[in-house]
């Protein structure tokens, strides 16, 4: 079966960056690292959908209808679709407990409408081993109390665009199978009102935020992307898991499709979460 690819600008962490950190504010998100652009094949996955899983690719395409009917409405959102995705995280990935971390809305133009973020356009993993075990214990010990304890901490990005095909900015993954293990440095995410001015300045140790991985440009890299996709589907791909046994994370970025005739922005919600095996 010939699988067709589109060529795609990937956004690769520079070799000469240092102190990396990601500023994100209502509407504007700053980085410090440098960044090169590299041309990269983004195969079609939808010939091939069904090969990819969880715990193999780190990612996989699934069919799942929402209740929530405008998912610009952060009401809606919170009351709706917080209780659909921790419901289909614990289904899916058959853990004991589901929590929910938060999510986010990103639209690929005038991303300030509905409190949303631009697209984003570097390669990318949300959490650093540290950062996923720092933040899985806290909230474990938050949420969960009196529970034994777990064995092991899933954490994932539940990807849905609810903007009508084709994509203009589509979401890329990377084949876990590709990655090499001491691949991605780790990049502090500080959520702040508005950017600072001085983006090197010491911040507060109890800062919100959360560590994750940058990537250097690999040309072994396989990436994949699922063009056309519908409110009616959704991208679930790991962000960490601590059994490194198999697939723990996925490499992820947004890319100007070329080819797309698009006459709407893409709007989507990214909903994370942890799923805990007790």
């Amino acid at each position: 079966m010939r699988i067709q690819a589109v060529t795609g600008e990937l956004s690769y962490l520079a070799p000469e960056s240092t102190v990396l950190r990601r500023f994100t504010a209502p509407g504007e998100s700053v980085n410090t690292g440098t960044y090169r652009t590299y041309e990269m094949p983004i195969r079609d996955g939808r010939p091939v959908r069904d090969q990819f899983t969880l715990d193999r690719n780190g990612f996989a395409i699934v069919g799942h209808t929402s209740a929530v009917t405008d998912f610009t409405n952060r009401e809606e959102v919170n009351e709706v679709y917080a209780a659909e995705v921790a419901e289909f995280v614990k289904f899916y990935t058959g853990a004991d407990r589901a929590s929910t971390l938060g999510w986010v809305l990103r639209r690929s133009a005038a991303p300030s409408e509905n409190a949303s973020q631009p697209q984003a356009a570097s390669v990318h993993d949300d959490y650093s081993v540290p950062g996923a075990r720092g933040r899985a214990e806290a909230d474990y010990a938050s949420r969960f109390p009196d529970g034994p304890g777990f064995r092991r901490a899933l954490i994932t990005s539940l990807w849905r665009v609810f903007s009508p095909p084709p994509q203009d900015w589509p979401l890329a993954l990377c084949d876990y199978q590709s990655v090499e293990p001491g691949e991605g440095l780790d990049n502090r995410l500080y959520f702040v009102d508005e950017i600072p001015d001085d983006l090197y300045a010491d911040m507060p140790p109890d800062a919100p935020g959360t560590s994750g991985f940058e990537f250097h440009h690999n040309p072994r890299h396989q990436w994949w992307y699922f063009p056309d996709m519908t409110r009616d589907e959704i991208l679930f791909f790991k962000l960490n898991d601590s059994d490194h046994a198999r697939a723990w994370r996925v490499p992820h970025t947004a890319f100007r499709d070329e080819t797309a005739r698009a006459t709407q922005p893409r709007h989507s919600i990214e909903f994370r979460t942890i799923a805990y095996f007790e």
